[in-house]
């Protein structure tokens, strides 16, 4: 018996369907296109578990000569030119948030930093508490740092009182895609190309998040 079912029981399908849907905000910062391609996929994922999806880049920070001097960074700012960015409005619209960063020196992004150090409003009146959240990472090797980047942001979130829902070890593509239990990590080639294969550890991430999220949502009403 899958987590979905043992969470639901026998409920059917239809059932399901007339459920709250659950708000999520999958929230990323992607310089060379991995950690937007990994929010999408978890957009996919969450739409398939019946949520309603909000896709967001957090602002870019770097001085536009860097972004200039560097033809894959530039070529993706301008291709996702169109994906709007994350308010605080987003935050505490959202019953469950996904996040998607690149791992800098082990440790998320000045970009992600910037955002979230911008929530303490939020955090003060308690509208970030209950939240459920997951995270993934992306490094250029396969100890390059993803496993704490991740846990840098639990690390936030755990002040927010929200709701850590990391994949674990509850389905068997998390070993596919190289069995980390925080959350989906990959390895980028100097190509700029993934190496392992995570599309479906991602997609189970986020169904697993929207899930325990609908349970705290149900829970409340």
């Amino acid at each position: 018996m899958g987590f979905l079912e043992k969470l639901f029981g026998n409920s059917s399908k239809k059932e399901r369907e007339v459920m709250t849907k659950v708000k999520t905000a999958i929230i990323y910062y992607s310089s060379g296109g991995t950690n937007y391609q990994l929010a999408q996929w978890a957009a996919d994922g969450a739409k398939e578990a019946g949520a309603e999806v909000k896709v967001l880049k957090v602002a870019e920070t770097a001085p536009q000569a860097a972004i200039d001097s560097n033809p894959g960074w530039k070529a993706h700012v301008e291709a996702t030119k169109d994906v709007p960015e994350v308010t605080l409005a987003d935050l505490e619209w959202a019953d469950a948030i996904i996040f998607s960063v690149p791992t800098r020196f082990g440790n998320m992004p000045a970009q992600m930093k910037a955002f979230i150090d911008t929530t303490g409003g939020l955090w003060f009146h308690g509208k970030l508490a209950n939240k459920v959240v997951s995270a993934m990472s992306s490094a250029q090797n396969p100890h390059g740092g993803q496993e704490a980047t991740i846990l840098s942001l639990y690390t936030t979130m755990y002040h927010w009182g929200a709701i850590v829902a990391a994949p674990g070890y509850t389905d068997q593509v998390t070993f596919a895609a190289g069995g980390n239990p925080y959350g989906t990590s990959v390895t980028v080639g100097q190509d700029g190309k993934m190496i392992e294969d995570v599309q479906a550890a991602v997609k189970h991430q986020a169904k697993r998040t929207v899930t325990v999220a609908q349970a705290i949502v149900k829970g409340n009403q």
